[in-house]
């Protein structure tokens, strides 16, 4: 149940703010045309679900405690779009909107302002500190959710865990989220999205975190599958596995930053990917999973390493790119620090063996009963693996020791990977990057140098890659390195890196080719009407968009058309007057606008005549050239 407070919210003109007091308890829907403030933390309980409509707003006030979980058993379905999406975040944030606009925003230095998502499913963990859990892969074994408090003792609602990897929590779709978190206790902290023993018949897709106290993404065990991720300015591990995952992630951006003044890991970047593989290194499931197209942006002078190993962690990370680390691009770590014994413990794979040995071998300590169907993320090379990336300007002294040790580093012909060995932002992976003026945090002991516009696509060593994704129902072949292509950033009009101007895009042009209509682009005739004319066109796909009224002052000769179409959205470049619009090759001014990444614009050019002057139209399909 909610309750209804008859308020205005900034980030919503005209949306009341409901209030949200209670658990959900049955289906429920929140709308775009509410702005949704928790006041404490509200659970999605078992058999309900929650759907969040495209363009809702969740704002909590500051200081009150207001979270999100969704319990095992539970739903969630957060329904983004591109032009829509659902942020969930606090009423400062909302406050720096201008207009209301959350494409408008200011970045600010803010942590702990509400609290977070967690998600909680019925996959295989890995969790030793529970007395009933087993070594083994067991239904039974359960935990509760790091940054939750149960009610009572037996408190069901606060554990994951389960026997069903296929577990469906629901779907996350252009989702927002920012200037999370909270501290419980010591290490226990609300990170920006916890997902615990998630299945992978949950869909994640385009998905941030803008500011959190401690971990942008945290995964316990299961095997959700991620793509389309960013995670920016979190306060410790940018992304953090622990107790057995075994999933798939693509296409995921790292900055590495800081979000309040404090110590590194609770609002300081730590390790920019950190991997903990079970607990107590010889139980089952162990961390098996495998990462393809990941930027990885690290802090030169205070941030720490770019992967993290600990406790028997099996990774593969393919297609990346890591830039400007604080220190060791392969961190072996060995332990977690919580009582777990590491690499080799009771007969498993030492951490040069893992290195080193096949996908296909899995552990014989404590077995799962089908290891096939256990471990399906790996398909081919070795456990342990970074390959086909590149990596630049990682200029600590240490900064390769590890990875060398492991073959990593220097790149050859089987690993693929490149050093480049230049400084310069011209040799750089990605087309740029700029920092803003050092950052002196907790007394002058750490520096940050914060990445304040960023072109993530990639350049130089970063354009083509040997290999690329399998296609295999989840990955997406790619043949270049890192998380953005060429021609697209997929961050562009939906996030708080978006909205807060971190993005940079050059203004670019579309060359016209005059020619026959596009298969399946068809127009209507034009109407005259009082001195104006328009047209509708339908591009394929059954996408309708309506051509721009250009009005019509007289006689002339011929009118260039600005009106641009990519997708369903009409863009409109000012048109000019020429002489002639003859056919053959024209040029286009195209808007500074980075949604425009990697589309075919559908335009028309012609002569338009009023009285005796005739019409003639030329269709075209202009490619974008830049951005």
């Amino acid at each position: 149940m909610t309750a209804l407070a008859g308020l205005v919210t900034a980030g919503a003109a005209n949306a009341a703010d409901i209030l949200v007091t209670s658990d959900i308890a049955v289906a429920t829907v929140w709308t775009k045309d509410n702005t949704y403030n928790l006041q404490e933390q509200i659970y999605v309980l078992p058999g309900a679900t929650l759907t969040i409509e495209a363009g809702t707003v969740i704002a909590s006030d500051t200081g009150i405690g207001g979270s999100l979980a969704v319990s095992k058993g539970a739903q969630i379905f957060v329904l983004g779009t591109q032009e829509m999406p659902v942020i969930m975040t606090s009423t400062a944030d909302v406050a720096t909107w201008v207009g209301g606009d959350p494409k408008k925003g200011t970045w600010r230095q803010g942590v702990n302002e509400w609290g977070n998502l967690t998600i909680m499913g019925n996959g295989f963990i890995s969790e030793d500190a529970v007395p009933a859990n087993v070594p083994t892969c067991n239904a039974n074994n359960t935990a509760q959710m790091e940054g939750l408090i149960p009610d009572f003792v037996g408190d069901t609602k606060v554990l994951y865990g389960g026997g069903d990897d296929d577990d469906d929590s629901g779907t996350l779709n252009y989702l927002s989220l920012r200037y999370g978190g909270r501290v419980i206790g010591l290490n226990n902290e609300l990170n920006g999205l916890s997902l615990g023993g998630i299945g992978r018949g949950t869909e994640i897709s385009h998905v941030e975190i803008m500011n959190n106290v401690d971990d942008g993404i945290e995964m316990w065990g299961g095997t959700v599958n991620l793509k389309y991720f960013s995670i920016w300015n979190v306060g410790d591990d940018s992304f953090d596995i622990d107790q057995g995952w075994r999933g798939k992630a693509q296409f995921g951006l790292i900055v590495q930053g800081y979000s309040t003044d404090a110590s590194q890991g609770s609002g300081v970047g730590d390790n920019c990917i950190e991997m903990d593989g079970a607990e107590d290194s010889d139980w089952q499931p162990v961390t098996t999973g495998v990462m393809y197209n990941m930027t990885v942006i690290g802090q030169p002078v205070s941030g720490d390493g770019g992967t993290a190993w600990r406790d028997n962690a099996r990774m593969q990370i393919r297609n990346s790119i890591f830039m400007d680390l604080g220190e060791r691009l392969v961190r072996f770590d060995n332990l977690d620090g919580d009582g777990a014994q590491g690499y080799g413990h009771n007969g498993t794979l030492s951490w040069a063996d893992t290195w080193t040995t096949g996908f296909a071998s899995t552990s014989t300590v404590n077995p799962c009963p089908s290891p096939a169907t256990t471990y399906q993320a790996q398909v081919d090379g070795n456990l342990a693996e970074i390959s086909d990336s590149v990596f630049f300007r990682n200029q600590a002294a240490d900064a390769y020791t590890e990875s060398t040790a492991r073959g990593v580093t220097p790149g050859n012909g089987t690993n693929n990977n490149v050093v480049i060995a230049g400084i310069l932002d011209a040799d750089a992976p990605i087309q740029s990057i700029t920092r803003g003026p050092a950052v002196s945090l907790q007394g002058g002991s750490l520096t940050m140098l914060p990445v304040i516009s960023l072109d993530p696509r990639p350049k130089n060593a970063a354009l083509v890659s040997v290999g690329s994704a399998p296609s295999d129902g989840f990955f997406t072949p790619a043949s270049y390195r890192g998380a953005f292509g060429p021609d697209e950033n997929w961050l562009c009009g939906w996030s708080a890196s978006f909205g807060f101007g971190f993005l940079t895009y050059p203004t670019s042009s579309a060359t016209r080719n005059a020619g026959a209509n596009p298969a399946g682009f068809a127009e209507t005739s034009p109407a005259v009407l009082g001195g104006n004319w328009g047209t509708t066109v339908a591009i394929p796909g059954g996408s309708v968009a309506s051509m721009v009224t250009i009005s019509v002052a007289g006689p002339l000769p011929g009118v260039p058309l600005g009106g641009i179409f990519g997708g369903t959205r009409l863009l409109v470049a000012p048109p000019t007057v020429a002489t002639n619009v003859a056919a053959g090759v024209h040029s286009i001014a195209i808007p500074a606008d980075c949604n425009l990444v990697g589309k075919t614009l559908y335009t028309q050019a012609g002569t338009i005549a009023l009285g005796p002057l005739s019409i003639t139209l030329n269709n075209a399909i202009d490619t974008v050239i830049g951005f």
